[in-house]
């Protein structure tokens, strides 16, 4: 898959994200970061960490704790959370040394598209930007 599919894929899927949808998210993200605590791919050190900062984010701007965020950002860090607890997706979970790469494929665009405010967040919370957006 292309970058622009990438792009095309998570644009499209996180304009699906209804309120409705987020809050359904809100109630499973203490379950979801166990579950993403528990991603071991050497070759993708920092999807952990990425997933719990968006998680983190979700979380806070559901709550009413941040309000620098616009929904669409929302809306894609959502979208990046569900794709990635998919054991079934492009490339199934269950794939050895591959299973992963499309989950950090995603979590990856929606970190760089969305870069200003989830880095605006990062600062405000005394978090590295650089730590959270470091390799693959």
């Amino acid at each position: 898959m292309s970058s622009s599919e990438i792009a095309q894929f998570v644009e499209h899927n996180a304009s699906r994200v209804t309120l409705r949808i987020a809050e359904n998210l809100l109630r499973q993200l203490p379950l979801l970061k166990v579950e993403f605590a528990q991603l071991v791919d050497p070759a993708l050190p920092h999807l952990f960490n990425q997933l719990k900062f968006l998680s983190d984010v979700v979380e806070d701007v559901l709550e009413g704790k941040e309000k620098d965020i616009p929904y669409y950002a929302i809306a894609a860090a959502c979208f990046a959370i569900i794709y990635a607890h998919k054991a079934e997706d492009i490339i199934p979970d269950y794939v050895q040394g591959f299973g992963h790469l499309d989950d950090s494929a995603v979590v990856r665009y929606v970190l760089i598209r969305y870069e200003p405010y989830f880095r605006s967040y990062a600062l405000k919370r005394n978090l590295r930007w650089e730590t959270i957006t470091t390799a693959a």
